[in-house]
């Protein structure tokens, strides 16, 4: 299984040209879908807006060295390393999600559009890393859904309590688990429950890369944007999303009650 191409192996044979018409369908709808959310939510215009407004908030001019700077810190510290997030295990489990996601992403593009062909022999480290990719994004992702999500661990809520703000991890945890199925009862020649998984996961990633207008997958592309603005807001003198620091400590009751920290 680690070593075998499931896209040149199916059960019942596919043409290489509808798997890769079908990759190609699922692009534009990434694109469609974050346009349209990009429009219908305004989340173009109020950046460039709020960009607009703090520039004229600024304190000091930064030059082309500081500008580069933040871009670096921004792509390594933010993107890269997740730095947005200080618990770790929050870190943690979305770095296996975003790496796995990627290289799933890439080595199933790879064997699709090279390597579909039976005839054409497959590199082993393929498939192997496709593997490794779907299993980082279930770790990562089933350890977030039932361990580390917020309304779970601090609202108490419970952890089969679904929203819309969830689709976008739920069908990526089913696209990568029902591909991880599909390619083992491939493998092991349950040719029945291979076509059936098949059918799951062909669902799982049309609704993955299909609803975007209505999941969190737009804010992958929004994120980089808005922690590069962030440090550039520091880098001029400026952070608008702190509150001026006040003259005298905060009194509660009478005025010689310091506040308690807990």
């Amino acid at each position: 299984m680690l070593t075998t191409n499931p896209f040149a192996a199916l059960v019942v044979p596919v043409p290489p040209a509808f798997l890769q018409a079908y990759v190609v369908l699922m692009i534009a709808l990434v694109v469609v879908g974050t346009l349209f959310d990009i429009i219908h939510k305004g989340n173009a215009k109020y950046f460039f807006n709020d960009w607009r407004k703090a520039k004229t908030k600024r304190t000091r001019k930064i030059g082309g060295g500081e500008i580069a700077s933040s871009v670096l810190k921004s792509a390594v510290v933010d993107v890269l390393m997740s730095g947005e997030f200080c618990n770790s295990r929050r870190r943690i489990a979305h770095l296996l999600t975003m790496y796995g996601f990627l290289i799933y992403l890439i080595t199933t593009v790879i064997m699709i559009f090279r390597y579909d062909n039976p005839a054409v022999p497959t590199p082993r480290l393929l498939p192997m890393l496709w593997t490794v990719g779907a299993l980082m994004i279930c770790v990562g992702g089933y350890w977030f859904w039932f361990f580390i999500r917020v309304d779970v661990t601090a609202e108490g809520n419970s952890r089969f309590r679904v929203v819309r703000a969830d689709l976008f991890v739920l069908s990526l945890l089913a696209n990568a688990t029902t591909a991880l199925i599909w390619a083992y009862t491939q493998f092991a020649g349950y040719a029945v429950l291979a076509n059936v998984f098949l059918g799951l996961y062909v669902i799982a990633t049309t609704v993955l890369f299909g609803s975007i207008p209505w999941s969190k997958f737009a804010h992958m592309f929004f994120k980089p944007a808005a922690a590069l603005q962030k440090r550039l807001e520091l880098a001029s003198g400026q952070w608008r999303n702190l509150p001026a620091a006040a003259d005298k400590p905060a009194t509660f009751g009478r005025a010689s009650t310091q506040p308690r920290h807990f």
